[in-house]
């Protein structure tokens, strides 16, 4: 059910690597995160040269239900944000492992081990 070449975080956010920039990852939100928000009417993301810990708020999800903290997935440098989001915040629900992606981080460690594969992440929301 969920792309088996993403790395997951309980707080179900996704992380493909590599990103577009040099050394990055992308940052999302899954597919069981959208669907719990409902329909997402704005965004806010990190700034470029924002230095995110792991496991920190960095942002914020609104949708017609609530408002919903974004969490660094890995410590590290953001390179590059989503800015159509900014226009069409919808693409999160209609496209979250595509055009509806967040930001890109470099991460301060590159290993990706804390996340969980595909499968780890479906059966916690199974468990």
């Amino acid at each position: 059910m969920y792309p088996e070449d993403l790395k997951y975080t309980a707080e179900h956010e996704w992380v493909r690597s590599p990103g577009e920039h040099a050394g990055s990852v992308r940052v999302g939100i899954t597919e069981y995160a959208q669907d719990a928000l409902g329909d997402i009417v704005y965004v806010s993301l990190p700034e470029l040269g924002e230095t995110l810990e792991a496991g920190s708020t960095c942002g914020e999800l609104e949708s017609t239900k609530s408002v919903s903290d974004l969490y660094a997935p890995v410590s590290g440098e953001v390179v590059a944000r989503n800015e159509s989001l900014d226009a069409t915040p919808e693409l999160v629900n209609s496209d979250p492992y595509g055009g509806g992606w967040l930001f890109e981080i470099v991460p301060a460690d590159s290993d990706l081990g804390d996340l969980m594969s595909a499968e780890t992440y479906t059966a916690t929301l199974e468990g």
